[in-house]
């Protein structure tokens, strides 16, 4: 195998320097040193003429680089001159310039053609990182530009309108959707999954309803409350989870910690049958009948009279809380109420519910849960109801249909669901109710949103946000801990508890 240019130059150099004693010291430095200047030019002029690397497919990348590497570092020198020139210490010395200067230049051209020519990272070549980086910046301008608002408040007077603004700033300040999930069924089906849930122990407690059943109900009592130590005046928030929910639910807990903080005491009304008590008669419960609701709102009354009480719901939560205002008007001990997500027309909820990608990802699901809980106390309904028909239900209107109508004595689906809408209830709210609904929400379409309902009653405010889905509302970047709707919690539970007198009398 042939030795580098450089390694035959440093193993011939003591023999030549022999040859060259014969010739005359003087005659010898002049000629090495014309020559040397003469060959020094000509050797960077061959390397500042080296042709560039030239760009090759991706196949013959790693031949083309080491040919071209081999082509530059050649010398070039010229057979004529004398082996004394060719490989004396001076020759040594330009050779060792000419492999520096050829090594500078395959650096910077070798350089140049990796940050050029080879991929970068998982983005493709440079050009494809050129489009990453005008993506992201399209897609930050489109977020703030279109997805990124102010909510719209809505109220039917001017008093409940400015108490909000003053004592709930969050109602004017812009909402920033979770920058990688805004989009509504995202937000919808991260929510329980991507929030953490807080641990809260619960004394759970059991009350008799009027038909012989009976009613779980969870409490936090928050004993080491600093701003309410004393238990008979400490503030209660009464909390009504959705359609299949529990006091377990992510958005529960969350709702109890801002309740915590604020010192204020919780108590979360179960539904009968869903959190694991045992069911005592063939009932449940629906979103139109609010009697377990009434009993429920007297036993905390009596409880603790001298306590203010607020209540908040979710969803179906919500939807049973602003038909039960509706149904008493000025005759409850409730100071305020604020409702999240609630489906306003449940004709309306239903249908859009029942499209088909809504149906995949909400509806069969929702149905599965229902059925889940008739199979539990399968014992004590199938005396009353044709169970295995009701499981056979593949939507919400068909277990509904085949169960729930019938179950609280409606004539029809229908009759049922008109009575269940609280739209038609909203007039007759006498009591301070915050509202609180996404545009995006499939569970109640942006069309059915009641504003021309609350604009005609001045207890009544309606707070929309672009996006956030159903009980979603997600904000920042990983959004383990608070949601917006969590903010709106706190924040109109302390005005109500803390400035209610200036909501005694909205009209």
């Amino acid at each position: 195998m042939n030795a580098s240019p450089l390694l035959s130059i440093i193993a011939q150099t003591s023999d030549e320097q022999q040859l060259a004693t014969e010739v005359d010291d003087k005659a010898r430095r002049r000629e090495a040193s014309k020559t040397s200047t003469s060959s020094g030019h000509n050797a960077r002029a061959h390397l500042q003429s080296a042709r560039p690397f030239p760009v090759q497919c991706c196949g013959e990348k790693q031949t083309n680089i080491m040919k071209w590497a081999r082509r530059q570092t050649q010398l070039n020198f010229n057979p004529s001159w004398p082996l004394s020139l060719q490989y004396g210490r001076e020759n040594r010395d330009l050779a060792m310039i000419s492999l520096d200067f050829s090594f500078n230049i395959l650096t910077r051209d070798l350089s140049y053609y990796l940050e050029n020519q080879v991929k970068v990272g998982l983005f493709g070549s440079g050009v494809g990182l050129s489009l990453v980086l005008g993506f992201s910046a399209a897609y930050t301008c489109y977020y703030l530009i279109s997805v990124a608002k102010k909510p719209q408040l809505i109220s039917g007077g001017k008093k409940f309108y400015q108490f909000l603004r003053e004592q709930c700033p969050v109602v004017s300040e812009t909402y920033y959707p979770t920058f990688w999930c805004w989009e509504s069924r995202i937000q919808t089906l991260l929510r329980p999954f991507v929030t953490a849930k807080p641990g809260v122990v619960y004394r759970n407690e059991l009350i008799k309803a009027a038909d012989g059943g009976q009613i779980s109900l969870d409490w936090f009592d928050n004993d080491d409350s600093l701003s309410h130590p004393d238990p008979t005046t400490r503030p209660t928030v009464l909390l009504l989870p959705g359609l299949t929910g529990t006091s377990r639910e992510s958005y529960i807990l969350h709702m109890v910690q801002q309740s915590r903080d604020l010192g204020y005491r919780c108590v979360v009304f179960n539904n009968r049958g869903v959190s694991g008590e045992t069911l005592l008669t063939p009932r449940t419960y629906c979103a139109a009948n609010t009697e377990d609701l009434e009993n429920v709102i007297e036993h905390i009354q009596r409880t603790n009279e001298a306590a203010p009480i607020m209540a908040a719901g979710v969803s179906m939560g919500g939807m049973m809380l602003a038909n039960y205002l509706g149904r008493k008007g000025r005759e409850t001990c409730l100071k305020g109420v604020v409702v999240f997500s609630a489906g306003w027309d449940v004709f309306e909820c239903t249908a859009s519910l029942e499209r088909p990608l809504d149906r995949f990802l909400f509806n069969s699901y929702l149905t599965s849960c229902l059925q889940a809980s008739v199979h539990r106390h399968r014992p004590v309904l199938e005396k009353c109801y044709d169970i295995d028909h009701v499981m056979k239900a593949r939507t919400i209107r068909e277990f509904d249909e085949r169960f729930t109508s019938i179950m609280f004595g409606y004539p029809t689906n229908d009759d049922y669901y008109h009575d269940a809408s609280p739209v038609h209830r909203l007039k007759s709210v006498q009591v301070p109710m915050l509202c609180l609904n996404a545009a995006d929400d499939v569970f109640s379409p942006s069309h059915a949103i009641p504003v021309e309902a609350v604009k005609q009653n001045p207890n009544l405010a309606l707070l929309i946000t672009c996006h956030g889905g159903h009980i979603g509302f997600l904000e920042g970047l990983w959004p383990r801990q608070s949601t917006y709707m969590d903010r709106v919690f706190k924040q109109f539970a302390k005005a109500v508890i803390e400035q209610g007198s200036r909501l005694q009398d909205l009209s």
